[in-house]
């Protein structure tokens, strides 16, 4: 429909989303309010059953919706979390159901306010993805690879070219040979590794620089029952990593189907086996015991997946002159964190709750989409802001030959802010709500909250290590 005359409300034509995970399944959803067909072109071999799939990064890794992100997903998927809960996925105060052990000792136990839910990745996306694909607007192609974009006018794109795979991904009438699919917008959702630079190169459109913060960090999980009989009092364990002196950490989550899901991880050379003895003597290596106490409860033998790729990268879209019209970047595709903090899901929420108030707005006044790219990538780079700040910084300290300024006074401030916490459920209450996004970082800054950190500073009283409590 371009920029012609439109009525006010009128939906668009065909947009593309290059990318069915989690972000990709979200932005669908709101592509579906805006447009007459969506299109999602997923490159593993899914239908309505799907969950986790090959090409799912940490799949089979804990993972938390932080509380924002839960708010933004229930809007857009109604009843999500009553459906989640009945399969037990629990629903709790963040304050009262996780045992948290921050460098300064344990956090207070006690009502936050702050609701979240436990879950495995794997129930998460075939849920969205059965409420995705039946959406009469939006249309799933299964193994479809995208080989490349193609301008529909000068500076914008307007083609889509992609392959479907043989065998369960070939879809009905389509065969190996490359298509091409008209769009009045691309969404690219394809993720870290997805090739959107190879197809911006293919436009003739540079790609602009990354931010890049490497966080040495490895993750090894398994998943197994929950015991029946003396049930914990605790949804999630929690032990935090901090530089320099904590590299080993760790979390288990109660999930769906009476069953923990369990991380552990450590920076460096700190590395979580993979074999069952391994895993449990690293579990034991905790200060927080209710890790290693599950899992020698286990009454056989799970598999183990480890991962390491959890860099922290910032691809700077948003800073590129030659940046096409109608198209878009999202999730992983823009921004990877490292997943210790558990922001990636939250921040593709966002970004397509973000989308879908740029739409109405434009529908609203009968415009047209070209000026929403760049817009909206700019946007999206100040939402960025606050999740990567947190993220680099925190891994910036793990490097003695780089620690800048500004992260060096931010782990001085959350050392002592660590030690505050401890004592004070009202400074810990602030700092839930800020670690799960539903409170501004200036909320940690309060003059209540300054005051108590610069008292415990000039105390001289220095953060101790964890209280590693015997196992």
């Amino acid at each position: 429909m371009g920029n012609r005359t439109r009525t006010r409300g009128d939906r668009w034509g065909t947009a593309v989303v290059v990318g069915g995970g989690h972000a990709g399944l979200v932005t669908a959803r709101v592509l579906a309010d805006h447009f007459r067909e969506v299109v999602v072109l997923e490159r593993d071999p899914v239908d309505a059953d799907t969950g986790v799939h090959p090409h799912a990064p940490q799949g089979y890794h804990a993972h938390a919706v932080l509380a924002k992100g839960s708010q933004v997903l229930e809007a857009l998927f109604p009843g999500l979390r009553a459906e989640l809960e009945e399969i037990g996925a629990p629903v709790f105060d963040y304050g009262e159901r996780i045992d948290f052990l921050l460098p300064a000792g344990l956090a207070p136990r006690g009502p936050t306010g702050v609701r979240v839910q436990s879950f495995t990745r794997d129930a998460l996306e075939r849920r969205l993805r059965r409420r995705v694909m039946a959406l009469p607007e939006v249309r799933i192609l299964s193994g479809a690879h995208c080989e490349g974009l193609a301008p529909g006018r000068p500076g914008s794109v307007g083609l889509v070219r992609y392959r479907v795979s043989g065998g369960d991904g070939a879809a009905e009438g389509v065969t190996g040979e490359v298509t091409e699919l008209a769009a009045d917008l691309v969404v690219d959702a394809s993720g870290r590794a997805g090739g959107l630079d190879g197809r911006l190169a293919g436009l003739g459109v540079p790609a602009p620089g990354k931010r890049v913060v490497k966080a040495k960090i490895t993750y090894t999980s398994m998943s197994f029952d929950r015991p029946e009989k003396n049930p914990a009092d605790f949804d999630v364990a929690y032990q935090m990593t901090f530089a320099p002196g904590i590299a080993r950490g760790g979390v288990i989550l109660a999930v769906e189907h009476g069953r923990w899901m369990c991380s552990l991880f450590g920076y460096g050379d700190q590395v979580p086996p993979t074999d069952d003895a391994g895993y449990l003597d690293f579990a034991r290596g905790l200060g927080n015991p209710h890790l290693a106490g599950q899992i020698e409860q286990r009454d056989r033998p799970e598999t183990v997946h480890r991962y390491v790729n959890t860099n922290n990268q910032w691809n700077l879209y948003h800073q590129s002159k030659r940046w096409p019209e109608r198209l878009l970047a999202v999730g992983d595709s823009v921004c990877v964190f490292n997943p210790v903090y558990g922001q990636g899901l939250t921040v593709a929420a966002m970004e397509a709750e973000l989308l879908q108030g740029m739409l109405a707005a434009l529908r609203a006044e009968g415009g047209g989409l070209d000026g929403l790219s760049r817009t909206f990538q700019n946007r999206v780079a100040r939402l960025l802001i606050a999740p990567w700040t947190l993220s680099s910084n925190s891994d910036l300290m793990w490097n003695p030959d780089d620690r800048p300024l500004p992260a060096r006074i931010a782990h001085w401030y959350n050392t002592h802010l660590f030690a505050v916490s401890v004592r004070d459920p009202e400074v810990w209450a602030r700092f839930v709500g800020v670690v799960n996004m539903v409170a501004p970082p200036t909320a940690l800054f309060h003059p209540s909250v300054l005051r108590k950190v610069l008292v415990q500073a000039l105390s001289k009283r220095r953060t101790r290590p964890p209280a590693h409590r015997a196992p």
